[in-house]
């Protein structure tokens, strides 16, 4: 089969691989939607997870089933089906510890395109059928439930570690398409003011359609002073992480109560150690938590989601503005994630075989 990968740090290009085999528990399907993501700019060219050859990129697609194992009991070939970027191995002592992202070891239930063949060749192999895939629901477009695969369950998590509760003032580090779903994950788990921290255009524009209520231009200066002559020095609640590097939480520590969360979504790339101001930290004694975590994954998390598109309390489709068509748009699109103009949100390709 053909398909688009990384050849070493900082290469990619097109490869023939074998199609991959089917386990009595698995399942192989065939992309119908496909998006690239920053993750795999990371992995590339700045080798965040160390090196790799030959390995398959992409973690986020739709895709209609092809083969199932003979264990399988709800998917079949012909089913359309929304392929999380995380696949934890659910019968894992992690996955029953509550921490299904991390089966087999840290970070072990992310696997395409960090430990296997991700999603961008013309047939993926998918680990634990029953308990990874979901059904994509009817009406709802395969491009935009491409968003349920990272960006939107990686966006609200953050929303989810920093603990947000009703009323609280919530910063927003970042308001890439990660970023923008964690401003609408902090929107409905009931915060009342938020600060989203950004300066595209179009960025800014939808970070106030999904209900921020405060820009942030880093352009206009130090975000936490502005953060802080916002808060009448007081500072913010909860704060969410979706850009920026190990500096950025100097800042976040600093503009962060006593008491407060840091939810930390974003994908440290580069970089030894994160930077935390030692007398804003309170000492080491401030009860400045700060929470960092992998997307949960999984079939469940993707019906629940896939029914909030349903019901109108998201809509990710606003993140796409980059639409390609056919499986040999792969390669530009990842291309455009890694340039990344002014005017990108996120790329999409859809496929029809």
């Amino acid at each position: 089969m053909k398909a688009f990968a990384m050849l070493g740090i900082g290469n990619t290009g097109w490869i023939e691989k074998e199609r991959p085999a089917c386990g009595p528990m698995d399942a192989i399907l065939r992309p119908i939607a496909l998006a690239p993501c920053t993750s795999d700019v990371h992995t590339v060219w700045e080798g965040a997870v160390g090196d790799r050859h030959n390995l398959i990129l992409g973690h986020e697609g739709v895709g209609e089933v092809v083969e199932v194992g003979n264990l399988v009991k709800d998917f079949k070939p012909g089913d359309k089906v929304i392929m999380p970027a995380i696949t934890p191995d659910w019968n894992s002592l992690e996955a029953q510890a509550g921490f299904s992202m991390h089966s087999g070891g840290m970070l072990g239930g992310w696997k395409f395109s960090n430990v296997k063949d991700g999603v961008f060749g013309e047939f993926i192999h998918v680990n634990d059928a029953d308990g990874n895939l979901a059904l994509l629901p009817e009406g709802l477009a395969p491009e935009t439930a491409a968003m349920l695969s990272d960006m939107v369950p990686t966006g609200l998590h953050g929303s989810e570690l920093a603990n947000v509760q009703y009323g609280d003032k919530v910063c927003v580090i970042g308001i890439g398409p990660v970023g923008l779903m964690g401003v609408r994950g902090a929107v409905l788990r009931g915060a009342a003011d938020i600060y989203a921290v950004g300066s595209r255009p179009n960025c800014i524009e939808i970070a106030k359609e999904y209900g921020a209520t405060d820009i942030i231009n880093y352009k206009d200066g130090s975000i936490l002073e502005q953060v802080m002559d916002k808060t009448n020095g007081k500072g913010v609640d909860r704060v969410i992480i979706a850009g920026g590097d190990c500096d950025t939480f100097d800042e976040a520590i600093k503009m962060l109560k006593p008491g407060g969360v840091i939810g930390n979504i974003n994908y440290l790339g580069e970089g030894e150690f994160v930077k935390i101001p030692r007398a804003e930290w309170g000492v080491g004694m401030g009860h400045k938590t700060i929470a960092g975590g992998l997307m949960p994954g999984g079939r469940l998390r993707m019906e629940k989601l896939a029914a909030m598109v349903m019901a109108g309390r998201i809509d990710p489709s606003r993140l796409i503005t980059h639409r390609f068509e056919g499986f040999d748009k792969v390669e530009e699109a990842l291309m455009l994630m890694k340039d990344k103009p002014r005017d990108l949100i996120k790329p999409v390709v859809t496929i029809n075989w």
